[in-house]
């Protein structure tokens, strides 16, 4: 194994084995999770990045090198791009949005609700994406070419619902309920379900949402590597993708045929 630092194990492997890229996919996310959880037990140092909640580690980073020295050795032409500054030119028309650690707040905090996610991108709309959780050991895959699972297991298809009957996952941070442009989509479309959930990691939501625990997610202003994984994973699975302009701002949503476009309709004032 290779290290960064001097402490952390980067485990290696022959570029000679060939993947598939679900399986390769899997594999980058469930060996960042096993780095980032090894450098929280040994404990961390943690920056802020733009508040209180958004913040980052040594263990961001070296996940993010993991999956990043993973997919050099064996997709080299691919493009990349990281959450924590990770930047790879493509040399085709491929590239993969990488999230070392979704829920960073959460594992800084002690919570194990975080998660390790990548999404690779491609011509003719081809979309993976892979999502692991340290905490259970589970890991999901899904994409354009690929059925979601949950390891060997498939999902079953996502049947229609309605918001009103089901959960909402979704996330603001506090100080932007001050923002009457992202407070009133939110505060419509919160109060269009009949519950709500907010754990603090995007992509491991979208893979209960994929699973068919929560009814829809939305979530606005998302960059690729928060919101690629878990649409690949909810579109796998049956599900329903959308992204709507409300005042200026993007809102991510998936979730159940029929729910996604009662909360669209929320969103945006309908």
């Amino acid at each position: 194994m290779a290290t960064v630092g001097s402490t952390t194990p980067i485990p290696q492997h022959a570029p000679s084995i060939e993947y598939d890229d679900g399986e390769l996919a899997a594999l980058a996310v469930t060996e960042a999770g096993r780095v980032a959880r090894y450098l929280r037990e040994s404990g961390l140092e943690v920056e802020q990045k733009t508040s209180v909640s958004d913040v980052v580690t040594e263990a961001d980073r070296a996940a993010e090198h993991s999956i990043t020295s993973l997919l050099r050795r064996h997709r080299a032409g691919d493009g990349i791009l990281g959450e924590e500054g990770s930047l790879v030119e493509a040399q085709n028309e491929r590239r993969w949005a990488v999230d070392p650690v979704d829920g960073t707040y959460n594992f800084v905090s002690g919570s194990d609700y975080w998660c390790s996610a990548v999404a690779l991108s491609g011509p003719d709309e081809y979309l993976l994406g892979a999502i692991h959780r340290p905490a259970t050991g589970e890991t999901w895959v899904g994409g354009s070419e690929i059925s979601a699972r949950r390891g060997a297991t498939p999902l079953r298809p996502l049947a229609p619902g309605d918001l009103a009957d089901g959960c909402l996952a979704t996330y603001l941070h506090p100080p932007f309920l001050s923002e009457p442009d992202l407070a009133e989509p939110f505060r419509r479309v919160s109060q269009g379900a009949a519950t709500m959930r907010m754990l603090g990691s995007g992509s491991l939501d979208l893979a209960a949402v994929a699973e068919g625990k929560y009814s829809v997610w939305c979530q606005h202003s998302c960059p690729e590597w928060d919101w690629l994984p878990g649409k690949a994973l909810v579109e796998s699975a049956g599900g329903r993708t959308s992204v709507v302009e409300v005042a200026g701002y993007d809102w991510f949503v998936a979730g159940r045929p029929g729910a996604v476009e009662q909360a669209v309709e929320l969103l945006a004032g309908g």
